[in-house]
């Protein structure tokens, strides 16, 4: 096997190159799909090179499981999935280790609903948490104007959320029922086995960012993210999502709405050497800032290097909290 020993210092510099891309991308990939044991004289650093290298280099279900726990995180703060000090010296695995494990049971199986899931969003984050949870889905996404519903100014944050995923559920719900979704939709639906109760249940969803009594959307410009990002670091901004299952063709409807807040520090607002700050390093990397709600992925190593911890859960802050989603489901199968 390949082993690469490193001092602190010597750490810095390579994971310095691997962000700025000076070093070869299909190197570092090949190094660690060879089983590399990387050693150096600081975890913290290690952590880094590993997080950065991992969202470069491996396919998009992967990343997450690669991203570490924020350097000093408070006991007791939910942030990303554990590392093990395994996972330290053998990012290859990650591969391996997710083969082995129990494909978890779908809950609409579990509750004898019907599938797959109606999935009326196209965000990517939605589709990995529905996929972690074992949900069988089908993506069937019919858009609405969201900038014209509800009020930014008055409404409450949670208010308007809801309002937002209700809209979209019904325009949804409205095109299925007049046939203007027919050759969209798969082929197993009705009263068979894996139906469950038959039609389709529908899960639509939105979110906000609020901070400092502002509701804040998807940024309209680049612009607009660096001013939302500015002043994370000095108040703390919060999430605020909703989610709405609809059975077709009964209209029977459960909704909830889930929040958490993120903390972080000053240096999320800070610029480096080179005069880049945090959404300049975002678009360089290609991350879709302008598609993210506050302009910022929690997921994206660039961001955890300012996160302190989070006051709710991940999944919560990426768009969709899976125990909403599992309360939800349940509710509906109550009220089917």
């Amino acid at each position: 096997g390949w082993r690469l020993e490193m001092m602190q210092s010597r750490s810095r510099s390579i994971q310095y190159s691997l962000a700025s891309k000076r070093l070869p991308q299909t190197f570092i990939c090949c190094l660690i799909a060879c089983g590399a044991s990387l050693t150096t004289a600081s975890d913290q650093s290690l952590h880094r090179l590993a997080t950065v290298s991992a969202f470069h280099c491996q396919p998009p279900f992967l990343k997450r499981q690669t991203v570490m726990t924020a350097p000093n995180a408070q006991p007791g703060s939910i942030q990303t999935r554990k590392a093990s000090s395994t996972t330290h010296a053998a990012v290859a695995n990650n591969n391996n280790n997710q083969e082995s494990k129990t494909t978890p049971i779908d809950p609409l199986e579990a509750l004898g609903l019907p599938r797959p899931l109606i999935l009326g969003s196209g965000s990517f984050t939605r589709k990995l948490i529905l996929k972690e949870m074992g949900v069988d889905y089908h993506l069937l996404v019919r858009s609405i104007d969201e900038r014209n519903i509800g009020d930014r100014d008055k409404d409450e944050p949670h208010s308007l959320v809801l309002t937002l995923a209700k809209a979209k559920a019904d325009h949804l719900v409205s095109e299925m029922q007049n046939g203007n979704a027919d050759q969209d939709l798969p082929s197993a639906s009705g009263d068979s086995e894996t139906s469950g109760t038959g039609g389709w249940v529908v899960l639509t969803a939105d979110q906000v960012v609020t901070h400092a009594g502002s509701i804040l959307e998807k940024p309209l410009d680049i612009q607009e993210a660096k001013s939302f990002v500015s002043g994370y670091g000095t108040s703390a901004p919060k999430t605020v999502g909703a989610c709405v299952l609809t059975h077709v063709p009964s209209g029977i409807q459960v909704s909830g709405v889930d929040s958490a807040t993120i903390v972080f520090r000053p240096t999320v607002g800070e610029i480096d050497e080179d005069g880049n700050d945090l959404i300049d390093r975002l678009l360089a990397d290609d991350a879709p800032v302008l598609k993210c709600a506050g302009g910022l992925m929690v997921e994206h190593p660039f961001v955890r290097e300012h996160l302190e911890r989070i006051d709710g859960t991940e999944d919560s802050v990426m768009g969709l909290s899976k125990h909403l989603v599992d309360r939800l489901l349940k509710e509906l199968k109550a009220e089917l």
